[in-house]
């Protein structure tokens, strides 16, 4: 048998800073850390800004950059300041930018413009000749196991189950929008607990008087909802802002006791469809929907060994912008040691 080709890659142990971003509906967020024999060495320092805009061609790379270099360079400055580093040549251990990754919602589906434009301006802008492009859910994967097998959901807003054995590739289940799936994220709680809120409203069988007076309290009059609802290009959003309604229903209220019932089953089948084959599969649980707590937390422990029987449940050990700094960090030693994939994590060497 042949042996294998040489790994065409440039290998690289070097000591320095890597730039980490996280891209989605909610914001911008921009990090710097020292990195050293290829792991995060020091914490990160942080910006936050604006979401980053939707054009024609996706995610606008533009308006990211334009927010994106200013502050990155203004994390470096102080961090390279007698230390002989320099924000905009990179590459080099004396504390210049190493490496760097950018995770972003939306970067399989509507990441051409990224694709196509971000390794060239980082290059230029910031001296980054090591680049990884992710899709948000393979840096929660990231941020919360680090490198090795599992599965992890990530659930706000919306809702994905990404899982690898690290040898074939990626699972993945939903993710598909709160019109086609994120089935049991903060959208599809929020969703189900205004109807069943409207339900009331005109005395339908499964209606809830509780979630019929939260609406109220918060929307108005329940006829004016859908006029003010469907026009809206945040309609996810909104209907995630009653999702915390409904979990605070549910210790009194059975229609929304089964709402966040329904939610955790939707969250496990997702998990065990991602899930890779193999014994004592790590799964983890990401995303601001846990901060729902106890209404939603309860069930998922529960029903865990119903979905996922011989899975362990680990605690997540960080944030999809952790997770782009791990991912930076691999880089800076001849990473990635998660899959390639062409829309979920693409590395691009200068």
């Amino acid at each position: 048998m042949a042996a294998p080709a040489p790994d065409p890659r440039p290998r690289r142990d070097e000591d320095g800073w890597v730039l980490g971003v996280d891209s989605g509906g909610s914001g911008l967020r921009i990090a710097v850390a020292r990195v050293a024999g290829g792991r995060v060495a020091a914490p990160a320092r942080v910006v936050r800004a604006a979401p980053v805009r939707t054009g024609p061609r996706g995610i606008d790379a533009d308006h990211l950059m334009r927010t994106l270099v200013p502050a990155a360079r203004s994390l470096l400055g102080p961090a390279g300041a007698g230390e002989g580093g320099n924000a905009a040549a990179g590459g080099g251990p004396a504390g210049g930018l190493v490496s760097a990754a950018v995770g972003a919602a939306g970067m399989a589906g509507l990441g051409e413009e990224l694709r196509a434009e971000l390794p060239g301006a980082l290059e230029e802008a910031l001296g980054v000749r090591r680049l990884a492009l992710a899709a948000d859910a393979v840096t929660a994967y990231a941020g919360a196991l680090g490198v090795r097998p599992g599965v992890v959901v990530a659930a706000g807003t919306g809702a994905i189950a990404l899982g690898t054995d690290l040898r074939s590739g990626w699972r993945r289940a939903d993710g598909w929008g709160h019109l086609l799936g994120d089935c049991g994220s903060g959208a599809w709680i929020g969703r189900a607990g205004l109807e069943a809120a409207l339900r009331a409203h005109d005395g339908r069988a499964g209606g809830s008087p509780a979630l019929l007076e939260r609406l109220r309290e918060r929307f108005g009059a329940p006829g004016s909802l859908p006029a003010a609802l469907y026009p809206r290009s945040d309609r996810p959003a909104v209907l995630a802002s009653f999702a915390p309604d409904v979990a605070w229903c549910a210790d009194l209220d059975p229609v929304a006791a089964a709402i966040m019932e329904r939610a955790a089953r939707h969250l496990l089948e997702a998990a065990a469809a991602a899930r890779p084959p193999g014994p004592e599969c790590a799964v983890a649980f990401t995303g601001g929907l846990l901060r729902l707590g106890p209404a939603l937390l309860v069930p998922l422990g529960a029903l865990f060994q119903e979905f996922l029987p011989d899975a362990v449940p680990v605690a997540a050990g960080g944030d999809p912008l952790d997770g782009a700094l791990r991912i930076a960090a691999t880089l800076s030693s001849g990473g990635p040691a998660l899959p390639d994939d062409p829309l979920l994590l693409r590395v691009v060497a200068g």
